[in-house]
């Protein structure tokens, strides 16, 4: 527990200030540095562990009826939406929640740390690092058929890292600047909603913008995970776009 913290003191006020012990220094070369960085992100992952839907007044959707099949999407309603609960210099937190059948697109974090917690439902996440060859080396054609004159600078040679699939039971899913560092989120069997920290914030002026892919070449063979693939960059698909709503859980105080 930290400083000023007391017993009453909400999980979601204890995140918040463990994210800004954590955050708001940049992270440095030097083994003392990284020390004690990797030591404050293992307290925030372990309190991003604890941490429940209830802790955030925040009720799982479902279908109506226990027997009946999920919700679909409606149209002309945003398939995902977004709870803000508050938002430094350093970091900003938050919650996604993704109606049945919903996908976040592949996407970035350039620059910027990450850790999501899923608090009810079932999320797939797809995690790709991206491969960057050491200057001078021979440049490596995509498998794939020629792309349109003027976005062959669009595409990225990314390694395919991990796939697997979230609960509220499981730990949190943490991406770094140079690890996991894309990722497509998937609702698996209905609505699903996860706590989200990013750090430093998105902010296209400081070169932080978020940017979109597809997939041009899956990975081959039955072993699928640490496979090269190629990826475009695109423009945000036209049937991904995130609403807002209003966060009903314990105020943050920084």
């Amino acid at each position: 527990m930290m400083p000023g913290d007391s017993d009453m003191t909400s999980i979601v006020q204890r995140i918040a200030r463990q994210a800004l012990v954590t955050y708001r220094r940049p992270v440095r070369l030097g083994e003392d540095a990284a020390k004690s960085f990797l030591e404050n992100q293992s307290k925030l992952k372990s309190l991003m562990t604890e941490v429940r839907a209830a802790d955030l007044k925040l009720a799982p959707r479902r279908a109506d009826g226990s027997a009946a099949a999920p919700l679909p999407l409606q149209h002309g309603a945003p398939p995902v939406t977004y709870m803000h609960i508050c938002e430094t210099d350093h970091f900003s937190m938050g919650v996604f929640l993704l109606k049945s059948g919903a996908s976040i697109p592949l996407h970035d974090h350039p620059g910027m740390h990450g850790i999501l917690k899923v608090m009810y439902g079932k999320v797939r996440i797809s995690c790709f690092d991206r491969l960057e060859r050491p200057p001078g080396s021979p440049q490596v054609s995509p498998p794939v058929p020629p792309v349109p004159p003027g976005q062959a600078d669009a595409l990225r040679c990314s390694v395919l890292r991990s796939t697997a699939e979230y609960t509220e039971e499981s730990g949190p899913c943490v991406l770094s600047p140079d690890r996991d560092n894309l990722h497509q989120i998937d609702a698996v069997d209905g609505p699903t909603a996860f706590m989200d920290i990013l750090a430093p914030p998105y902010d296209p002026d400081d070169g932080r913008d978020c940017h979109y892919y597809k997939v041009l070449t899956e990975p081959e063979g039955k072993d699928t995970e640490q496979k090269e693939v190629w990826l475009m960059e695109i423009s945000q698909p036209p049937d991904f776009w995130c609403g807002g709503e209003p966060y009903p859980g314990p105020e943050v105080c920084l």
